[in-house]
């Protein structure tokens, strides 16, 4: 590039520069006349941006409380091998309320001359009909509806020979009946008849077992 040349490039950004500057000037000069405005009119400062604080986290102590499922009743149990087993394990001395007599005195007037078993399926009956809304509600109002056990005389219960063996072992079948210690093979039977008779009401049942001279149906 010649001498002459560079002189006429710098001359021309000597000029540039000087056209350039007084708009910076210029403009500098409006913001400041802006900002003299507003203070002469009394305009407050704008308020500065609020400052956002989080709130402490407080933990309350408190008992939780939630409702427990209903727990289904325990079924009892026993380490008996046997029924025969299980009564002699029963301990006959306990007093007995008024129901639980009357479950006993059933076993003992009406099946104490059967097997174990046939005397609890006995107990189970009466039970089974205590439970269902069809018969009344207690073992003692069961042994006392109308026709229903022959052994009773109308609504009363003989006497028992209380000191006898054939008691002890109604009373332990009472017990066990009663406390669901031992499963019987009557079910859920609410009827029994002897064998040695054929009542018309049975060919409308179902049978569940029979039990020495014992039929039992539902």
């Amino acid at each position: 590039m010649g001498r002459k040349t560079f002189s006429v490039v710098a001359l021309a950004a000597v000029a540039a520069a000087t056209v350039t500057l007084p708009g910076l000037d210029s403009a500098a000069a409006l913001a400041q006349a802006a900002d003299d405005k507003l203070s002469l009119s009394g305009a407050a400062d704008p308020a500065p941006a609020a400052e956002l604080v989080p709130e402490p986290t407080v933990f309350v102590s408190e008992e939780v409380v939630q409702p427990l499922p209903e727990q289904p009743e325990a079924p009892v149990l026993t380490e008996a091998g046997s029924l025969r087993e299980l009564v002699g394990m029963v301990d006959t001395s306990t007093p007995m309320n008024e129901d639980l007599r009357c479950l006993a005195g059933a076993v003992y007037f009406e099946a104490r001359g059967e097997p174990l078993t046939g005397q609890l399926a006995v107990a189970q009956v009466i039970i089974n009909r205590s439970e269902d809304n069809r018969f009344p509600g207690t073992y003692c109002s069961v042994v006392a509806q109308k026709g229903q056990f022959s052994f009773m005389r109308g609504s009363r219960m003989p006497q028992p020979r209380t000191g006898s063996a054939a008691w002890g072992r109604a009373v332990a079948i009472a017990q066990i009946a009663h406390q669901g210690m031992w499963q019987s093979e009557a079910g859920d039977a609410v009827f029994f008849h002897a064998n040695y008779v054929r009542p018309n009401w049975s060919q409308r049942k179902t049978k569940l077992a029979q039990i020495d001279t014992h039929i039992f149906y539902r």
